[in-house]
């Protein structure tokens, strides 16, 4: 299928997303947050898939932030609606199972820094800039942004970047755990890639029940959390790829896994 405003490069195990509005930075908008769900359903029918890396066009930003034109338009049910297609959009991610990699480089304000937190890691370049400026329009984030960031960050950092506007470098979103890694520009997709393939050489089926156990432990309490790590713990004895994978240690030699 084709899309004006995105492109989407399948690479055996590891799928790309490139969000490309690069003439404004990469700024989302309604066609765009629609092209990117139609996207994750198309993804979906491609089973081999096990990581998708989400970048920007272009050099200047990941995402700057939502388009101003379009908010600038809309009333409380525009608001809500546009709000909902992000939440659904977090919603297809989950479903399809397989991490998400938020490869940023420049800007990731607004919407772009919520889209990057809505991902499984975050890999930045050493120019990245990231930020929840919308209180300086006489808004708050509605992408998810008051809710992800104080669970990355804790409540009190989140509050600062909140109630301030601040933006801040890739070295301090690493200092307060916002980001996995910073990678130099030279090797930045080269780097993000070798991480990708490194997952994508494990089974799916642990990388998908370590997602899940990750995802829904989090949002739980202790106890409930650890339950949920012993049941996927267990079910993938089941599996080959676990008879697989202790087999080839055994043997001193790399797993075939079948990601049955």
């Amino acid at each position: 299928m084709e899309y004006k405003t995105i492109k989407l490069e399948l690479d055996g195990a590891v799928a790309t997303v490139i969000l490309n509005r690069p003439e404004v930075l990469n700024a989302l908008n309604s066609q765009l947050l629609e092209e990117l769900s139609l996207v994750l359903d198309e993804l979906k029918q491609h089973k081999e898939l096990k990581v998708c890396i989400m970048t920007g066009a272009g050099e200047k930003a990941f995402v700057a932030g939502a388009d101003i034109k379009e908010l600038s338009s809309l009333d409380p049910m525009g608001a809500t609606g546009f709000s909902m297609k992000s939440d659904r959009i977090k919603q297809k991610m989950d479903e399809l199972g397989i991490p998400f990699i938020a490869a940023v480089k420049g800007f990731a304000l607004g919407g772009g820094c919520e889209l990057a937190m809505a991902c499984d890691m975050i890999i930045a370049s050493e120019d990245a800039k990231f930020g929840q400026p919308e209180i300086n329009l006489g808004i708050i984030p509605g992408f998810g942004g008051t809710q992800r960031l104080p669970r990355l960050v804790g409540k009190g950092i989140a509050a600062e970047l909140v109630l301030t506007g601040d933006i801040i470098t890739a070295q301090q979103a690493k200092e307060i755990g916002l980001i996995n890694k910073i990678i130099p520009r030279e090797k930045f997709m080269e780097d993000v890639k070798a991480i990708a393939l490194k997952i994508a050489s494990k089974s799916k089926t642990a990388i998908i029940m370590a997602k899940r156990a990750i995802d829904y432990g989090i949002e739980t309490d202790l106890r409930t959390a650890l339950e949920i790590e012993r049941d996927a713990f267990a079910i993938l004895f089941s599996t080959e790829d676990h008879d697989e994978g202790l087999k080839a240690f055994l043997e001193k030699r790399k797993p075939a896994f079948k990601d049955k």
